[in-house]
């Protein structure tokens, strides 16, 4: 689906992003440009302005939008109640803490309407503990749909359902972000850091431990992993790679052969400990590498975001061949 269209057929045509930091202003412009109505809440003073501010990118990244259009489809308020209570969806983005999430769904259900779904995008707490003191039938509309950062380009949406969410919750948000373009994966169980999370946290543990006992430095590992692995798994997935890299007797001849040097290859990965020290030596290196400050960071977000779209085009068109 092409920004600015909509598929009329979805159920979803209002939603609310609780949040207003940088995972929920990139939910907006995406809502936005696929023509939905959109309410952004949160109690920050410079609402307004942090929305104004941050369109501009992000429209870039959403070919055929421009920031005054987007603009025009989103309405900011600070009342909460007011910002749920006409949603078909509310995405939540609130801070990671389990307690506050409960409270605050506890607030959206009291104010949102009785059928309206309920996602919120953490990147860890899992929908059974964030549903625990709600009634059962708020905790059928309640399930993860986490994003990958920035929402607006990466299309990945990790469909998390809790104990309690109904088989139609599910398949009401499953559909609703793959007509916004998005992918959107289904995990069969729930665990803390679900999978996307997880797999990158491993990747960042052995990229600490490498930088940190001077193998290399912050964007020496960085260009690695661009040169080889990034490029790669953008393509085919670990499992698919594993599969073709044994030619035609495939992942069977491989763990064959070198299932037991994986084994002990993985006893000798790095454990670093993220001391005062240690924060210290990679924070340092990835600022000598990338800059620091509000420029740097609207640079480095620009290049980072023309290249996603630049890979999602030439990988859609790939598939599509």
């Amino acid at each position: 689906m092409s920004p600015t269209h909509r598929d009329t057929a979805s159920p979803v045509s209002t939603v609310a992003i609780v949040g207003a930091g940088t995972i929920g202003l990139s939910w907006a412009a995406l809502f936005a440009a696929h023509g939905l109505r959109v309410t952004v809440t949160d109690p920050r003073p410079d609402l307004d302005e942090a929305v104004a501010e941050a369109l501009p990118m992000l429209a870039e990244g959403l070919p055929g939008s421009d920031a005054e259009e987007l603009r025009g489809r989103i309405r900011t308020t600070h009342d909460l109640a007011e910002a749920v209570a006409d949603a078909d969806l509310v995405q939540e983005n609130g801070p990671e803490n389990l307690e506050f999430k409960q409270r605050l769904f506890a607030d959206i259900a009291r104010h949102a309407p009785a059928g309206a779904l309920l996602a919120t995008s953490s990147s860890g707490i899992v929908a059974t503990a964030i549903a625990a003191p709600l009634p059962d039938g708020t905790a059928a509309r309640l399930l993860v749909a986490h994003p990958f950062n920035p929402p607006h380009l990466v299309p990945l949406v990790e469909i998390v359902p809790g104990e309690r969410t109904s088989e139609e919750a599910v398949d009401a948000v499953t559909a609703f972000y793959r007509a916004l373009g998005k992918t959107p994966v289904r995990l069969h169980k729930e665990l803390p850091g679900f999978a996307a999370n997880r797999l990158q946290g491993a990747i960042l543990q052995e990229a600490m431990h490498l930088v940190l006992t001077g193998v290399l430095d912050a964007g020496e590992v960085d260009t690695v992993m661009k040169a080889s692995l990034g490029g790669r798994y953008a393509t085919v997935g670990p499992f698919e790679s594993f599969h073709l890299g044994g030619g035609p007797g495939g992942i069977r001849h491989m763990l064959d052969h070198l299932g037991p040097g994986l084994v002990e290859g993985w006893q000798r990965l790095g454990h670093p400990e993220l001391d005062a020290a240690a924060t210290a030596t990679v924070v340092a290196q990835t600022e000598a590498a990338y800059g620091q400050g509000p420029d740097a960071y609207r640079e480095r977000a620009a290049l980072r975001d023309r290249k996603q779209l630049a890979l999602n085009d030439v990988l859609g068109r790939a598939e599509r061949a």
